[in-house]
């Protein structure tokens, strides 16, 4: 068998298959050397059957050839999508088994269109450069030429170009309708009007502030194309259909020469990869919005039916690329809003450390009114939320950061779970009826190593216990923020230390495959896999610790959402790693409720900070705690009871029964007092009050100086991906 002749190929020797035999062979010996390959195949394109069959190998097995011999041409394979795409196709690796580092597949052009694919076997993973590249082209456009004189242009007397076109014009309705954004609109350009045309090169431009900006191109060098950035210049072909509203069609280089005299020094042509073109105004709303030039590798004819056929399609790309740009400037507008309004990066208080993922939807609006964040409370408390906007936009993300920034203020004040979750629904109830929004609350208490939760239409949390025990409470939620009726209910259960709390929203766990209770069950799944025993989150090591979330949660949205392209819905995902305060951390008393507490108070304080190694803090906080005792027993009621937290700062708390709220007064001259308050916020860092059940708690923070504080360090952030 000929060396270059497949199995199965015409035996005949006539003068005719004799010398379409020598030209391929001769082709594929220049193209195999021309771009360092291995191998070479040239297929020939059947409109029958809508096949590609092997007509000639060079440097192939004989085994390896027979895999290549035909090929469907909706096939995902370089020859094939080359003939369908109509320009150069590129892929790395060995799609089928010739042993290659990757393929390259040119397709094959004759006077009526496609007629077949010319294919190169890379041996390196470098690939072909520029240079190697058009002369890939220039063997493939001498190889359409034997192929169509010998033989592989269809039967005369069949309408296959004209019945390819008006399938293909269908086919780009179709996808155009569908098309969302711009890149889907350039896409459709390349699969539907590119290979009907036998065009290999498509450039879609769009005008806007004075100049033509690139949104997309195919079968060009970008470094090629970077020459013709900048701003509209005069007597230049896309100028030309700016003003005028009308396709130009070039044929050669000369004729571009001829028609546009400034283009000889404006544009190195002898550099061109294209040598013919067709200018096409994009036009929308009465006014032009772009242009689309689809460029030919050889001088092109272009007929009657060419150039109407090609003026209609670019009305319908017109109107596409016009609707697609508003959807990409407004969804652009949506991300930005959100991205300002969520939280950039995560706080590392003492008592948690955490790792979150946000997900924009695949699919549709892809914005959405999903948030999260880890607020640092008083007492080296910690709150961690998640919520949902139900709906996308920009009013959706804009409702989001409004929530958001109530949460923040709303627990700044220290309100219990339920409380804050009940002036959030007034909130969201203030917005409208169509706003609802579901939240989860969570206070995480190191001291105490309870974790206080309520939700309002959210899915519950998930606790990881050290022991590598997984559980999700069973509760029933209120009614989403917006529908719901406070109070809302409070649930609390102890949280042993270096537990994991994962909160997420319904995006994560639920789909049109799965419902909420089975997304669930595959949570916990996932989670009792990817994060068993104390190992992995010893608390030791914060660093360590951080890397081990951003895993877990890369392992989790992994796990339960494979197909991120195709979602529907948004998703948040919280996983916070919790340390609780050791024993040694803290001192509490009881005081009685006489005058005689405040110096009680004071020695008190001044042993333990002196235990605690913190002398240089006695003077200040001695005077705080006799000022905070002293206000209780003067305005509260007992019984009274005195607190000490050394974490990175230190906390004095002063408790007692009365539910009155403290307030700075703004004393006069004359009044003997007035001014306790004001030395307490001029003394401590921050401070504040809480109220409990039946009693309030009135707190401040100092910073603790050099040595333990440099140990313990300031809160640092960690990075949202």
């Amino acid at each position: 068998m000929c060396p270059n002749r497949p199995e199965g190929a015409e035996t005949d020797p006539s003068p005719v298959v004799r010398a379409r035999e020598k030209a391929l062979a001769l082709a594929l010996r220049q193209a195999v050397a021309g771009v360092g390959g291995r191998g070479a195949f040239v297929h020939r394109w059947d409109p029958g059957t809508r096949r590609l069959d092997l007509v000639a190998s060079e440097g192939v097995a004989a085994e390896a050839a027979r895999r290549w011999g035909v090929l469907r041409e909706e096939q995902d394979v370089p020859p094939s999508c080359a003939l369908r795409r109509g320009v150069l196709v590129r892929t790395a690796g060995d799609r089928l088994a010739t042993g290659a580092a990757g393929t390259v597949a040119v397709p094959l052009v004759g006077a009526g269109g496609p007629i077949g694919a010319l294919t190169v076997l890379l041996s390196g993973t470098d690939g072909p450069d520029d240079v190697e590249l058009s002369f890939l082209h220039a063997v493939a456009a001498w190889t359409a030429q034997h192929l169509e004189r010998t033989g592989g242009s269809p039967p005369q007397g069949q309408s296959v170009t004209e019945h390819e076109r008006t399938a293909r014009a269908a086919e780009l309705t179709s996808a155009l309708a569908e098309a969302v954004t711009v890149q889907d609109v350039v896409r459709a350009v390349a699969e539907h009007v590119l290979a009907p045309f036998g065009a290999e090169g498509l450039i879609v431009s769009v005008f806007e502030n004075g100049r033509f900006t690139r949104v997309g191109e195919v079968g060009y060098p970008v470094e090629y194309l970077k020459r013709f950035d900048g701003p509209l210049k005069a007597g230049l072909p896309v100028t030309d259909v700016l003003r005028s509203r009308s396709p130009v069609f070039l044929e050669s280089p000369a004729q571009i020469y001829q028609r546009y005299p400034a283009i000889t020094d404006r544009i190195l042509m002898g550099t061109s990869p294209k040598m013919a073109w067709a200018f096409l105004p994009l036009v929308a709303s009465g006014r032009v919005v772009g242009v689309s030039i689809l460029s030919y590798s050889r001088p092109h004819s272009f007929s009657e039916a060419d150039r109407t056929l090609l003026t209609t399609f670019s009305a319908l790309v017109g109107q596409a690329l016009e609707r697609a740009r508003l959807y990409d400037l407004e969804h652009a507008r949506a991300q930005e809003l959100q991205s300002a309004l969520l939280p950039r990066t995560l706080p590392r208080p003492p008592a948690a450390v955490a790792a979150a993922r946000y997900l924009p939807a695949g699919r549709g609006e892809q914005v959405g009114g999903d948030w999260f964040d880890v607020i640092p409370l008083s007492g080296d408390r910690v709150a961690l939320v998640v919520g949902d906007v139900m709906g996308h936009g920009i009013a959706e993300a804009a409702t989001m950061g409004r929530l958001r920034t109530a949460v923040r203020t709303l627990a700044d004040l220290d309100m219990t779970p339920d409380e804050l979750l009940g002036h959030l629904n007034d909130l969201v109830s203030d917005l409208g009826e169509d706003f609802y929004a579901t939240c989860l609350y969570a206070v995480y208490d190191p001291v105490g190593r309870t974790c206080c939760y309520s939700l309002a239409g959210h899915p519950p949390p998930v606790f990881v216990h050290p022991d590598g025990t997984v559980h999700s409470p069973v509760l029933s939620p209120d009614p989403p923020l917006g529908a719901a009726t406070p109070p809302f209910a409070v649930h609390e259960l102890p949280l042993p230390d270096g537990s994991l709390v994962v909160l997420c929203t319904d995006g994560l766990i639920e789909s049109g495959a799965q419902d909420a209770e089975q997304g669930l069950t595959r949570l916990l799944r996932v989670l009792s896999k990817a994060a068993v025993g104390p190992a992995r989150f010893t608390g030791s090591d914060e660093e360590a610790d951080v890397r081990g979330l951003e895993e877990l949660c890369e392992t989790v949205v992994s796990e339960l959402l494979p197909d991120r392209e195709h979602t529907t819905d948004d998703a948040a995902l919280l996983i916070a790693h919790t340390r609780a305060m050791p024993a040694d951390d803290v001192a509490s008393f009881g005081l009685p409720d006489d005058p005689r507490a405040a110096g009680q108070a004071r020695e008190l304080a001044r042993d333990q900070l002196s235990r605690w190694g913190l002398d240089e803090l006695t003077t200040t906080t001695e005077l705080l705690v006799s000022e905070l005792v002293g206000n209780a027993i003067r305005y509260a009621k007992g019984p009274m009871r005195l607190r000490l937290l050394r974490s990175r700062s230190l906390t004095c708390e002063v408790y007692d029964g009365s539910l009155s709220t403290p307030r700075i007064r703004h004393a006069t001259y004359t009044d003997e007092g007035g001014r306790g308050l004001q030395l307490v916020a001029a003394l401590s860092r921050r401070w504040g009050a809480r109220y409990l059940s039946d009693a309030k708690c009135i707190w401040t923070e100092q910073d603790i100086p050099d040595g333990l504080g440099n140990r313990l360090a300031a809160a640092a952030e960690v990075p949202v991906s």
